[in-house]
C-alpha cells in the first residue's frame, strides 16, 4: 500500500468495518458498551478461540466454565469488592437478601476450583482455561466500540505451581504468548513490567514479602530470557505485579495485548495448599495468563491491522459460489455439497442479481475465495476461481480447484495482512 496516499477514516476503523461487515452491533435498548455478535462475528470470535484452545490443549490446559455471577462475599475474599470499586456493577439483590456481582475477573471462581480438592505435589502444576465473560461499569466516555466496553471475554487461565515450578511455568507462558503474536503476523512488540505505585501502598493487597517475592521471579525470568524490557510503575494489577505485552500494527499505533502475573497473594486469601513430599501443608504459587487480553480488543486490533481483509482461517465466509445464472444452480449446489466435504464455510450466491454485481458484493464482503460457475464450467466440469485483490486466478478441474483451496485451511501461522 502507497503510504503517501491518506487512509479514509472508513478503512480502518473497526466499529465501520465491524458494521459494514455484520460482524457486531451495538444497541441502545441493549445498553452501552455491550456488544451483540451477528452470525459471521461470531464465526470470527469462535475460531479464534478454536485456535487458542488448541494451542492450549497441547501445553497441557484443562478448560473450565464458570457463571458470570458469584456471591459478593467470593469478591470480598478475593479484594476485588474492595480494590475494584467504582469498576464493579452494583450488587445484584435477592429475595433472601444476599447480593450477587456480576464477576469483575475469573480468578476468583478458578481459585474455588483448586479448592475443591485436595492436589500433592505431584500433580502439579494445574492449568484452568476459560474464555470468562467479565463485567466492568466502564464510564460512558471511556467507551469505545470493541477496545473499551462493559462486558468482554478474556482468554483467561490461571497456573497453579509449586515455588520449584514458578520460573519455568513462567517462561512458557512467555513463549506461549509470543507463538500466538506470531501466528496472528505482530512482529513488533515490546515488554513492559506492571509494578506497584509505593507511594499509594492501600490500592493493593498482600504482604511486602510476598510482593517481593513475585517480583523478583518476574525480573529473573526476563533476566534469563534476554528479553528487553521498561518499568511502569502504579500499573501492576491489585494482587501482583505483572508482564505486559504491548504490539504494533500496522499503522504503528501500540496496543497492550497479552499479559502475565505472579500471585501469592490471592492463595493466601483463599486458603489453597497442596501435600508436599513429606505429607506437609504447602502454598501454590499463582500464575494468572491472558494473550489476547480479550477477545474483543484482539478482535478489533486484527479488523483495523486488516482493513478487514481477514485471512482465510478466520474469514465467517471462505468461499462464495457465484452461478452466473440460474440454470447453473444445480452444479453450484454439486460443488458445494464436495466443498463442505473439506470443512470449509461455503455458500451458494443463487440471487437473482447480474454476476458481476455478485463479485462486487463479495469483494465488498472481503470473501477470500469466488467460484464462477457457468455453461464452460459446467460442461467440462471445472470452476473459475477468484482470489479476493487478486481477481482471477485460473480454471482448474473441480478436484484441484478445491485443493487449492482447502491448502490454505491449515495455514494459520500466515499474516493476518492478505
Amino acid at each position: 500500500m502507497d503510504k503517501s496516499v491518506p487512509l479514509k477514516e472508513d478503512t480502518i476503523d473497526h466499529r465501520k468495518i465491524g458494521k459494514k461487515l455484520k460482524f457486531f452491533i451495538f444497541s441502545d435498548r441493549v445498553g452501552s458498551g455491550l456488544p451483540l455478535w451477528l452470525p459471521r462475528g461470531t464465526i470470527f470470535r469462535k475460531s479464534l478461540e478454536e485456535f487458542l484452545t488448541d494451542i492450549q490443549r497441547k501445553s497441557g490446559y484443562e478448560m473450565v466454565v464458570t457463571p458470570h455471577i458469584g456471591h459478593k462475599k467470593l469478591y470480598v475474599r478475593s479484594g476485588h469488592w474492595s480494590k475494584y470499586g467504582k469498576d464493579n456493577f452494583k450488587p445484584i439483590q435477592t429475595p433472601r437478601e444476599e447480593e450477587f456481582l456480576l464477576k469483575p475477573m475469573n480468578c476468583p471462581h478458578h481459585c474455588e476450583i483448586y479448592r475443591s480438592q485436595e492436589w500433592s505435589y505431584r500433580d502439579l502444576p494445574k492449568r484452568f482455561a476459560e474464555f470468562g465473560t467479565v463485567y466492568r461499569y466502564e464510564q460512558s466516555g471511556e467507551l469505545h466500540g470493541l477496545t473499551r466496553v462493559r462486558c468482554f471475554t478474556q482468554d483467561d487461565a490461571h497456573i497453579f505451581c509449586t515455588y520449584d515450578q514458578l520460573l519455568e511455568e513462567f517462561k512458557r507462558v512467555i513463549n506461549l504468548v509470543f507463538y500466538v503474536f506470531r501466528c496472528l503476523g505482530f512482529s513488533e512488540y515490546t515488554v513492559r513490567i506492571s509494578l506497584r505505585d509505593t507511594k499509594k501502598i492501600d490500592n493493593y493487597i498482600g504482604s511486602e514479602k510476598n510482593w517481593k517475592k513475585a517480583e523478583e521471579a518476574i525480573l529473573r525470568v526476563v533476566k534469563e530470557e534476554k528479553i528487553k524490557t521498561s518499568l511502569n510503575y502504579g500499573e501492576a494489577a491489585f494482587y501482583g505485579p505483572k508482564l505486559d505485552f504491548i504490539i504494533k500494527d500496522s499503522l504503528g499505533r501500540s496496543w497492550q495485548l497479552g499479559t502475565i502475573q505472579v500471585d501469592y497473594n490471592l492463595p493466601e486469601r483463599f486458603d489453597l495448599y497442596y501435600k508436599g513430599k513429606n505429607n506437609e501443608k504447602c502454598r501454590p504459587v499463582m500464575i494468572h495468563r491472558a494473550p489476547f487480553g480479550s477477545l474483543e480488543r484482539i478482535i478489533a486490533i486484527i479488523i483495523e491491522h486488516s482493513r478487514g481483509n481477514l485471512p482465510f482461517w478466520l474469514a465467517p465466509n471462505q468461499v462464495v459460489i457465484l452461478p452466473i445464472s440460474d440454470k447453473y444452480i444445480i452444479y453450484a449446489k454439486k460443488i458445494l455439497n464436495l466443498i463442505l466435504n473439506y470443512d470449509i464455510r461455503v455458500f451458494v450466491d443463487s440471487r437473482n442479481e447480474k454476476i458481476n454485481k455478485k463479485i462486487r458484493d463479495s469483494e465488498d464482503n472481503k470473501i477470500p475465495y469466488m467460484i464462477i460457475l457457468g455453461e464452460k464450467e459446467e460442461k467440462n466440469e471445472m470452476i473459475s476461481l477468484r482470489r479476493h485483490g487478486l481477481g482471477h486466478i485460473g480454471t482448474f478441474p473441480i478436484s484441484k480447484g478445491i485443493e487449492a483451496i482447502f491448502n490454505e485451511t491449515n495455514l494459520k501461522t500466515k499474516t493476518i495482512i492478505n
